[in-house]
């Protein structure tokens, strides 16, 4: 498939790029740096898979070319300071929709997170202290951020995936997680970043998932 990912520098990101190129798909990378600097990044060697673009995420003119015959688009752009007001969430997925419904490009898996969710799975002690905790404290602005870009999405007619995986850690991929799509998994509590991008690949082509939100984790 022809993909595109944005946040492609990030620590889901890089590991969608790496996992994408293995698995032989051609990948553009839209980056906001040097793209010779971050190509070495990505994959640690040169690869005739990968197109490295320049450009503004937020800004769907500069965009919408990039998209222009791509098979899906892949988003793990999210906030890097969860306590801080952010609309970068929603700002760009206002951005990444617009542009892909002016190309015609209708595949979209985002990157979310089920900690901004309540759900019926979760235990007593995560729905009434432990989530609540981050959703109004600790990380209200991110996680309401990540709110207001799934509703976006949802509204946007396109063929999409939310993917809500809970606390991220730098573990291996081992592909031994589970996966439920709009519901929440119980004692879900960790997942590695490898995982994550392992499972958005594996349904990427799965139309079951089309429309869906998708807890993952171990």
């Amino acid at each position: 498939m022809r993909l595109t990912i944005f946040g492609a520098t990030g620590g889901i990101g890089t590991l969608l790029v790496r996992q994408s190129l293995e698995a032989g798909h051609q990948v553009t990378a839209v980056v906001r740096g040097d793209p010779e600097v971050i190509a070495t990044a990505l994959t640690r060697r040169a690869h005739e898979g990968l197109t490295i673009v320049r450009a503004d995420v937020m800004d769907p003119m500069a965009i919408e070319p990039i998209l222009a015959g791509q098979d899906a688009v892949l988003s793990a752009i999210g906030s890097r300071d969860g306590r801080a007001p952010t609309t970068v969430s929603a700002d760009s997925v206002f951005s990444i929709t617009t542009a892909m419904d002016k190309a015609g490009v209708r595949r979209l898996v985002t990157i979310s997170a089920a900690g901004a969710f309540t759900e019926e799975a979760d235990g007593p002690l995560v729905r009434l202290v432990a989530k609540p905790l981050m959703q109004r404290v600790l990380l209200r602005h991110s996680f309401a951020d990540l709110r207001a870009a799934e509703e976006l999405i949802r509204d946007s007619g396109l063929d999409w995936t939310i993917m809500r995986p809970p606390r991220l850690t730098e573990g291996p991929r081992t592909r031994d997680y589970r996966m439920a799509a709009d519901r929440g998994l119980r004692r879900g509590y960790l997942i590695s970043r490898a995982d994550v991008a392992d499972c958005v690949l594996g349904l990427l082509d799965d139309p079951d998932f089309h429309g869906a939100t998708v807890a993952v984790a171990y």
